[in-house]
């Protein structure tokens, strides 16, 4: 792991990404008094890969004795896009379209939890909630942030924090992970963040 830039600071190394999905994994399971009820949706880009990693941390702490064993409740993962729901769409509406992918049981009368990278202004949460009223009909929804930088334009709060990380708007939180960036760590730096990084 290496920061990119020389401003760049390290906040959570992958060791540490790893401690606090486990956490919020088992904090779900006990928020919800087991995962029989839950489905995961994770939002493109980086969330959908940590809702894959919660599914699998849900399961361990649900009763599975080892890795590679069929777990005994088995949690239902998917991808929610939010692409055309985003207040900022005619401003950027070259936005590429990533398939909604919903499991085969759906979410109607489901707790869905949505799983995001970072937390911000709370838009992009607020774009999701609209996709998934499009989608089906769940019981309850949920938020699982792995970074929570503060900063809200909208009354948006995560129901499950990996960490609060304290910034100023002109700073840029960066979240990296194995599966589509080939190496896991958050960072921040004093970079300007791009408006459409805003969330």
């Amino acid at each position: 792991m290496s920061a990119s830039h020389p401003d760049e600071r390290v906040v959570l190394n992958a060791e540490e990404i790893g401690r606090a999905l486990t956490r919020i994994a088992f904090e779900i399971v006990e928020r919800n008094h087991g995962a029989q009820d839950i489905v995961l949706l994770g939002i493109p880009r980086r969330g959908a890969p940590l809702a894959k990693r919660l599914a699998e941390r849900i399961e361990l702490a649900e009763g599975r004795g080892r890795a590679g064993e069929t777990p005994a409740t088995q949690v239902p993962v998917g991808e929610l896009d939010i692409t055309l729901y985003r207040d900022d769409l005619r401003a950027n509406p070259t936005r590429a379209l990533t398939p909604t992918r919903l499991p085969a049981s759906g979410i109607d009368g489901r707790t869905v939890v949505l799983v995001d990278d970072v937390l911000f202004s709370g838009r992009t949460i607020r774009a999701a909630l609209d996709a998934l009223t499009d989608v089906g009909r769940p019981a309850a929804v949920q938020l699982v942030a792995l970074v929570d930088r503060g900063h809200r334009q909208l009354p948006i709060r995560a129901d499950y924090v990996g960490k609060n990380l304290p910034t100023a708007t002109s700073e840029r939180v960066q979240v990296r992970l194995v599966e589509t960036d080939g190496d896991d760590y958050v960072s921040i730096s004093a970079q300007p963040t791009p408006d459409g990084a805003r969330r």
